[in-house]
């Protein structure tokens, strides 16, 4: 049974969202597939600058995800791939939610207007690099339309990255 996706509102991300991500990000099982511990508040001060770019730039970026009461539980977007490996010059779609409010539809909310705002930006497509125990966020791709391409090794970790892809283009 499909139940209605909670309402949720993208914003781009202010200097305060850094101090938000980190108290709602400062758990080890949200930070379980991004190095499994908390990053320090300067990681999200430096982070949420660089999404303020990428939306000047791109017109898109990783927004910070509002509630129905305006609460910073996470954030969701896209932005270019950031590495020197995987799937290099595409754009990647990503999410991270804080603990209290997974499972409540939140990121699927989100990543679908996400979807609708790059396809907006004229993205062509995304990507979806998920490590292959990360069940929920592969569930989440699934949801969104994405099949698994290809696997990547990671070269600092030497374990296998999953990636899903969609196209946003009409007719693919």
């Amino acid at each position: 049974m499909n139940r209605p996706l909670p309402a949720v509102r993208l914003r781009v991300p202010t200097h305060e969202d850094a101090f938000a991500w980190h108290r709602v990000f400062d758990d080890p099982g949200v930070m379980e597939f991004h190095g499994g511990k908390s990053a320090a508040l300067s990681v999200y001060e430096e982070l949420t600058a660089r999404q303020r770019r990428h939306d000047a730039e791109r017109g898109f970026c990783l927004w910070s995800v509002l509630d129905e009461s305006d609460e910073v539980i996470g954030f969701t977007g896209a932005q270019p791939w950031p590495r020197d490996w995987g799937p290099q010059g595409e754009t990647e779609i990503g999410w991270r939610l804080g603990r209290a409010h997974w499972g409540k539809g939140y990121v699927t909310a989100a990543a679908r207007e996400t979807l609708d705002r790059v396809r907006a930006a004229g993205v062509p497509g995304v990507v979806a690099v998920i490590p292959p125990g990360n069940e929920r966020s592969i569930a989440v791709a699934r949801r969104l339309g994405m099949e698994l391409a290809e696997t990547y090794t990671h070269p600092r970790l030497g374990e296998p990255a999953l990636c899903y892809r969609l196209s946003l283009q009409d007719g693919d």
